[in-house]
């Protein structure tokens, strides 16, 4: 816990960025009546019979500093799906940044090990050159900011049905685009001494030490 919340604590550096990395899902609904027209001065409705339509991966890359997130959709969560992941964000994302530090979960397909089950060794280790991964502990994935930005996504664009993989990526990306522009920033204010004082009983305790 310590130390994320010192990675929290550095400057800016765009050549050297902090991004929170999660991920989550969303199962795709199909109406099986169609939906009334809305009218004015009314909230929209919809039948409770309903279609599974299977289930969309996201990955959420979120900068905290830099104001920007982006959330690329998968359709499953593998080992590959992750290391593809992660060259997109090398690549198509912070293709000028030599180093950048990576803030995720210890979920099991989050290692470079997954690099070398996606690509051949030489690649594998360009990538996981650039990278440094930083865990949060057990059972304190509030540590990691991408699930604040996860909630604000859920709330503000995937409370509702949404049939299939195509319609999730359009409404992601519109809304991505017009949280982006705003250059959504956060500034974590939690830090080491907070922690020693607030979560005292996370520490062990030593009788007759100053």
């Amino acid at each position: 816990m310590e130390r994320i919340l010192d990675v929290y604590q550095r400057e800016y550096n765009p050549n050297h960025p902090v991004v929170c990395v999660d991920e989550s899902n969303k199962q795709h609904v199909l109406e099986v009546i169609k939906s009334l027209p809305i009218r004015e001065g009314q909230i929209s409705k919809y039948d409770n019979e309903y279609v599974r339509g299977g289930v969309s991966n996201m990955f959420m890359f979120f900068e905290p500093l830099g104001g920007t997130r982006h959330v690329e959709i998968t359709d499953q969560r593998t080992a590959v799906d992750f290391a593809e992941a992660m060259r997109t964000l090398v690549d198509t994302f912070y293709p000028n940044a030599p180093q950048i530090t990576i803030v995720l979960d210890n979920l099991n397909t989050h290692t470079k090990a997954s690099l070398y089950k996606a690509f051949p060794a030489v690649e594998a280790k360009r990538i996981a050159d650039r990278i440094t991964l930083e865990y949060t502990p057990k059972h304190g994935s509030w540590l990691n900011m991408a699930e604040s930005e996860f909630s604000v996504l859920s709330r503000q664009c995937l409370d509702r049905r949404i049939p299939d993989k195509g319609t999730l990526i359009k409404e992601i990306q519109a809304w991505q685009k017009e949280r982006n522009k705003k250059a959504v920033m956060t500034h974590w204010q939690f830090k080491v001494d907070n922690a020693r004082i607030k979560l005292a009983s996370l520490y062990p305790k030593f009788k007759n030490y100053d």
